[in-house]
């Protein structure tokens, strides 16, 4: 696989459009701006770390051979600047090692019980693990005590927290029998407690759908009072934005959040990525094919 190096701050515009190739890794943890093309997504990464080129905010793409599978993995060292690089770039490589693992939920389990061992137990990571499967249009995301993406949805002409409960599931077996079973450890960042175990959700994308992924610089954006932003300040800029194309969205909330902080100094490295869905068709594969793809990566089948 082949990994690329991360361009400078002021790099690519959005007509410069990097196609992700078949058994790609792209990313790192460097200062950059980037615009990716894979089938069913345009993309924008805005990655600022802290007083450096390099920081504790690390993301990676990835694509299968057949090209129908896009993966993205976020992550956030604890610390910020220059001085956490080295933890940034043990989680790098443990990600790129386990990228491509089909069951996003085994590689948030490999990530978390190998983390600690590559960096010590004086630090931890959230990580947001997404896999874009382009045959159904799916979206299924695993997050391990990251802020929660933001999703515009064109079916509800609304912005909304992506997690768990926009799936229409229904009661667990337990809760359906009037029982609650007291429930695993679960879902929370790399390094705090070993096991744990990490569950994952899906959600079908419509053309025009953006999501927003984030580091919680962006969250916790202080003002003059003292005040935070805070993920409801976020959506709230958020709903103020046009969807339209993911580095116009980025742009855009960046100087929204800015504005809103009085344009206040930096004080975490900053990540942003803007998905937004084209619904350009992948390669083919037939149904039955598609639905056996896609019950391997939800947990439906063993792989």
């Amino acid at each position: 696989m082949a990994e690329h190096g991360t361009a400078e701050r002021d790099g690519p515009s959005p007509e410069r459009v990097e196609t992700l190739q078949c058994m790609e890794i792209i990313g790192g943890n460097e200062a950059l701006q980037r615009a990716i093309a894979a089938p069913g997504l345009d993309i924008w990464v805005d990655s600022q770390p802290l007083g450096g080129k390099a920081g504790g905010d690390i993301h990676y793409f990835s694509m299968c051979g057949s090209g129908r599978v896009t993966r993205l993995a976020v992550a956030d060292v604890s610390g910020h600047g220059a001085h956490v690089d080295p933890m940034a770039r043990s989680l790098r490589q443990l990600m790129r090692k386990y990228i491509n693992m089909l069951d996003q939920t085994r590689f948030a389990q490999a990530l978390n019980r190998e983390f600690p061992l590559e960096v010590g137990d004086d630090y931890f990571a959230t990580v947001l693990l997404a896999t874009y499967f382009a045959p159904t249009d799916h979206l299924i995301i695993c997050n391990g005590g990251h802020p929660r993406p933001l999703w515009f949805s064109q079916r509800s002409q609304r912005w909304h927290p992506l997690d768990p409960s926009l799936q229409d599931t229904g009661p667990s077996i337990a809760e359906a029998k009037g029982t609650y079973a007291l429930r695993p450890v679960a879902n929370l960042p790399l390094g705090v407690i070993e096991p744990t175990h990490y569950y994952q959700f899906d959600i079908q994308l419509a053309e025009g759908d953006v999501v927003l992924i984030y580091t919680d610089a962006l969250i916790e954006v202080p003002r003059a009072d003292g005040a935070r932003l805070g993920e409801a300040g976020l959506l709230a800029l958020a709903e103020s934005i046009a969807p339209a194309a993911p580095a116009q969205v980025a742009r855009a909330l960046l100087d929204a959040v800015a504005a809103w902080s009085g344009h206040a100094a930096a004080e975490d490295d900053q990540t942003l990525i803007v998905l937004r869905h084209n619904a350009s068709d992948p390669p083919r594969m037939n149904v039955k094919q598609a639905i056996r793809s896609l019950a391997k990566m939800i947990g439906l089948r063993r792989v």
